[in-house]
């Protein structure tokens, strides 16, 4: 009996910790909203060319789209045009369009449009880059003002991080004579990015320029030059005038290098403006959608990478546990008593088809109808299968009646009672006519009071959007269910209409 109790402890505690861990994986690794209406942030992203083309020339704009191979994913592309051939390509990590004509005529106006979500953090997308790179040659003073640069950022630094944070802070002191020196009266952020460069070469630490995008809406915005380092596991950011690490969340990464965003042939004054606003989806519909638009199997393994219409099946199928789950309460530990355990659940999900006042009233009706005829039949002494199929067809016919008649008087509701468990009702009758014949009356009210309210608790459970679409979302949570429930197995205490039974016992033995 000690070994059967323990393997049963060993049972649960496996049970609850296997749906527990992977209710936690989905949620907080995957990042599957816990709430239906949970919703992300959708961004759409213009960028607008405009330029003025040489009359007799041939036109070639190229211009540095987004990677998108990092923390967003593209859901739609666009590249809108008048008269112009288009092509994408990828070079060095960077992605650029290309937009050409034969011959384009004064002021001309081009777009490219991208809509975008974050990536789900499931998705762990494999980065490398460099960890060396060789020196960039310098000579003269300028090499003297690095080295003397270099040594008090190699003192004070114990990694690639901090070696590149303090080359930062260093160049950005401005009161530092090698600074000036090496920044030649040019304090701008590209210059100051461009003797970082110099100095981490020097110590054969490589870095490279990337160009980002903030995403806020409905500002005025331009590219935002930031540097970055690989330390052989992931992508180190760094802000050029403070030193900061890590790049922002907001932060969209446009391309990389020291190339600009735009080159122009066949046409001069070129400019780009970018327009951002945002709006939100429903976070599901959005990881649906992430999976259309890439390689990504965040719902391949759920529950909603199966046809829509399984879907539906079973998101009625995982809610019967639940039902299961407070029938077994209201018996195991308050004390009601009900015909078995799976006939209120049964009964419950019959009611997602009438609605819960109606189906109460078919309910009563056909049972209590049920019951008189099964009375009758119990005075032509017939056995019990020839019986059982007297009360089946009548309340088939009685379904088909009730229908009929509700159609008659208008009641639309009173059709979907066709879709009512006949064998469950005729099973119910049954055995509520043998409870009334060995328990009296009394008692076979008793029961189906019992059944009538566990199923109408478990409906009303049952129904609840948010449980039904947890569940459906997680449905290792199961798995806790049956760790209780097999916990509540092994309970053999008093349930609560006993307490109250054995109340004036008490009263009694203390007299």
């Amino acid at each position: 009996m000690r070994s059967l109790t323990l393997h049963l402890k060993i049972l649960i505690t496996i049970l609850v910790v296997l749906g527990i861990s992977v209710t936690a994986y989905q949620i907080f690794v995957l990042g599957i909203p816990v709430t239906e209406d949970a919703t992300d942030d959708l961004w759409n992203i213009d960028a607008k060319v405009e330029f003025v083309a040489n009359p007799k020339d041939p036109v070639k704009i190229s211009m540095f789209v987004p990677p998108l191979s990092r923390d967003f994913v593209s859901l739609n592309e666009s590249f809108i045009s008048n008269n112009y051939g288009v092509s994408v390509n990828r070079t060095d990590g960077n992605r650029k369009v290309t937009w050409s004509a034969r011959r384009a005529k004064g002021k001309q106006t081009l777009y490219y449009r991208l809509v975008l979500t974050k990536r789900y953090s499931g998705e762990k997308v494999k980065v490398k880059g460099p960890t060396f790179r060789d020196s960039i040659a310098v000579e003269g003073p300028e090499k003297i003002a690095a080295e003397a640069l270099l040594a008090p950022i190699r003192q004070h630094s114990a990694d690639v991080e901090t070696f590149i944070t303090e080359a930062i802070k260093r160049t950005n002191n401005l009161n530092d004579d090698n600074v000036k020196l090496l920044l030649a009266g040019d304090p701008s952020t590209p210059h100051k990015a461009k003797i970082v460069e110099l100095l981490l070469s020097i110590a054969h630490v490589p870095v490279e320029k990337v160009h980002t995008i903030r995403l806020v809406a409905d500002q005025p915005q331009t590219p935002e030059l930031w540097l970055r380092s690989f330390n052989g596991n992931d992508w180190l950011y760094f802000n050029p005038e403070t030193g900061e690490q890590g790049l922002p969340s907001d932060r969209l990464l446009w391309w990389t290098g020291d190339e600009n965003l735009i080159t122009v042939d066949g046409g001069k004054k070129a400019m780009v403006t970018f327009s951002l606003n945002n709006s939100e989806m429903n976070a599901i519909r959005l990881a649906k959608l992430t999976d259309e638009n890439t390689d990504a199997n965040f719902l391949e393994y759920s529950l909603y990478g199966l046809p829509l219409q399984t879907q539906q099946t079973f998101m009625i199928m995982v809610m019967i546990p639940i039902g299961v789950l407070v029938i077994l309460i209201l018996r195991n530990l308050i004390g009601l008593q009900t015909l078995g355990t799976f006939t209120p659940v049964l009964i419950a999900l019959a009611f997602r088809e009438t609605q819960l006042g109606f189906g109460i009233v078919l309910f009563t009706i056909i049972t209590a109808l049920g019951l008189s005829l099964r009375s009758y039949l119990e005075h032509l002494k017939l056995q019990m299968l020839p019986r059982l199929s007297v009360v089946l067809t009548f309340v088939v016919v009685l379904i088909a009646a009730i229908s009929l008649f509700s159609h008659k008087l208008g009641l639309e509701r009173g059709l979907s009672v066709a879709l009512f468990p006949m064998v469950i009702l005729t099973m119910t009758i049954e055995r509520l006519s043998i409870t009334w014949e060995e328990r009296g009356a009394n008692h076979a009210l008793k029961v189906a009071i019992g059944t009538l309210f566990a199923a109408s608790l478990a409906h009303i459970i049952m129904s609840v959007p948010e449980l039904i679409y947890f569940v459906f979302t997680f449905p290792a949570i199961l798995l806790i269910l049956v760790g209780f429930m097999l916990a509540m197995g092994r309970y053999r205490g008093y349930r609560l209409t006993e307490l109250v039974r054995f109340k004036a016992f008490l009263k009694k033995a203390d007299q």
